[in-house]
């Protein structure tokens, strides 16, 4: 949904990162984390409050526990971060925002029946309609690098 790229990444930070991704996406009902600094933050408890989001905390030293996250970092760890130099915070923005468009428009995943996980997205919402609090409607197709496309 978003990869943000920056030198420290705060609790208040992931927060407003998370209202964005509401307008565009709409609200979770839950929301699943390690137990980062960024993720137990004052912040992030007062914004799941508030927005009345259950957050749920895996185990320490159980990723198996995220396995969907933990399989995605692995994959952009190995297609992305590990094959790339980046030479600024704004050149690895760039590059993770390119990733991240081909992850989402242009490969298909074989999890999602070989279509891409905007493909996916266009036929649930074409099969069952946007249900309330599942899928947000889109205001575009278009892929806009700014806001939260890095």
């Amino acid at each position: 949904m978003a990869l943000i790229a920056d030198t420290s990444i705060s609790g208040a930070r992931v927060a407003r990162e998370w209202d964005a991704l509401v307008r565009i996406y709409g609200k979770p009902s839950c929301i699943v984390s390690d137990n980062g600094t960024e993720f137990t933050s004052k912040a992030i408890l007062k914004w799941a409050n508030e927005n009345g989001v259950e957050w749920h905390y895996i185990d320490p030293g159980k990723p198996q526990q995220n396995g969907y996250i933990e399989s995605f970092n692995g994959r952009l760890r190995d297609e992305c971060l590990n094959e790339e130099i980046f030479d600024s915070l704004a050149d690895a923005r760039r590059k993770l925002a390119l990733w991240r468009y081909d992850y989402n428009h242009v490969r298909p995943h074989s999890s999602l029946d070989n279509k891409t996980p905007a493909e996916a997205r266009r036929a649930l919402e074409q099969s069952k309609g946007s249900a309330p609090g599942a899928l947000a409607q889109l205001e575009t197709d278009h892929y806009q690098p700014q806001g939260l496309s890095l």
